[in-house]
């Protein structure tokens, strides 16, 4: 059986309540609604955390093993190192690269903010690059415009399961002798010519927060080619012990994955071509329904991106919008739809961040409403979802 249809079947399987949902009238939901996400648990997850359990082992153990080499094995790496969530495995991997006091960062100004949060705590400075206005993502040219000789590394955010220009921001980063780090937190499983997202840079992060298209309930993971940096981020991770116990070498910290959190991520692994062919279908049919809604702009992926939507956002037009993006929030609320705004341009942050403006981020910011996207999300929800959304234009 195929995996699109398999995925097919979860989504009819498990959105019969939501269906029934949707004929009532929004009183008699009783607060209910599509949800912006579901995590899919459709496979061995309860039997591998029962295992987990059994064993004792439930802070390290076999399943954090296991996961770290299955999950290296799908990538196409040598190597890849589990972590408490997604932002510690940004933290492990800024460590492994030295960023320190004093160094600059270059982020996009237009994403979740964990890689320029990381940088500060580290106290180096988070340097805003503004974005492409049709991929919302980070530019070869806009990094180049905020290099200085205090550039320790790049981070390339693959933004709703799209991708930077890999080819061009890894030439201009040898170039200059600059690492770059990709956060592909909410692009795991998009391609990049046919490579996956995270594998491009020196260093790939990702998230299993419970939203992403694969989940731990919290976890992440880096993937790299270089015994060194996998050391280095092993090191880090456990308080900074290695071969003697409680000798320290660094300063570390704990940010490992637990034993029970690893089983569910083997589940997640062992089906993750039934989730990731949903996700597609899902956003195939949001495409389909809002090809043609007047004021309604979809995010543009480019040719050489195959894209694993962590969430399908669109741009409302304030001329068909204007009551605004937030009130747009509202009224799909009180239709039983749960979405959600966009990130905040780190601009509109300027006293944490001391960011100058950024005219294409500040825009997205007001204007971007990312909508219900997982991988059972069925048909009829998402055809409601987008009639709502379209008669909602003023």
């Amino acid at each position: 059986m195929s995996a699109d249809r398999t995925a097919k079947q979860e989504a009819r399987q498990v959105a019969g309540d939501d269906k029934r949902l949707l004929r009532k009238k929004p009183a008699e939901r009783k607060g209910q609604s599509i949800p912006y996400a579901k995590p899919n648990l459709l496979g061995n997850e309860r039997q591998y955390v029962r295992e987990a359990v059994a064993s004792t082992w439930i802070s390290g153990g076999a399943f954090v093993d296991r996961f770290e080499s299955e999950f290296a094995k799908y990538c196409g790496t040598r190597y890849a190192v589990t972590s408490s969530n997604g932002t510690t495995a940004l933290d492990m991997a800024f460590l492994a690269l030295s960023v320190r006091f004093g160094d600059e960062v270059i982020v996009p100004g237009f994403a979740f903010m964990a890689a320029a949060n990381v940088a500060l705590h580290l106290g180096a400075t988070p340097v805003f690059a503004d974005v492409d206005p049709m991929t919302w993502c980070m530019t070869a040219d806009e990094v180049e415009r905020n290099l200085s000789p205090r550039t320790k590394l790049i981070v390339a955010v693959h933004t709703y399961g799209n991708m930077c220009p890999m080819d061009e921001i890894m030439a201009l980063a040898e170039s200059k002798s600059i690492a770059v780090v990709e956060d592909a937190a909410e692009a795991f499983a998009s391609r990049y010519k046919g490579q996956l997202a995270g594998t491009r840079g020196t260093l790939g992060t990702f998230s299993f927060h419970a939203s992403k298209t694969m989940t731990t309930g919290e976890g992440g993971m880096v993937v790299t080619d270089v015994s060194e940096l996998r050391d280095r981020m092993g090191l880090f991770r456990n308080h900074g012990m290695s071969g003697r116990r409680y000798w320290h070498e660094v300063p570390g910290y704990n940010f490992r994955l637990t034993n029970m959190q690893a089983a569910l991520g083997c589940a997640q692994l062992e089906r993750i071509d039934h989730i990731t062919s949903g996700r597609k279908r899902v956003f195939a049919s949001y495409q389909r329904h809002l090809r043609d809604v007047a004021g309604v702009s979809v995010q543009n992926f480019p040719v050489y991106v195959d894209p694993c939507v962590w969430a399908v956002a669109v741009k409302l037009d304030a001329r068909a919008y204007p009551q605004g993006r937030n009130q747009v929030i509202e009224q799909m609320a009180q239709a039983g739809i749960e979405t959600r705004n966009a990130f905040y341009a780190a601009s509109l942050m300027r006293n944490l961040y001391g960011c100058g403006p950024l005219p294409v981020c500040e825009e997205l910011s007001e204007q971007i409403i990312s909508l219900p996207t997982y991988d059972t999300l069925g048909e009829e929800q998402i055809e409601c979802i987008c009639a709502k959304l379209a008669n909602l234009r003023v």
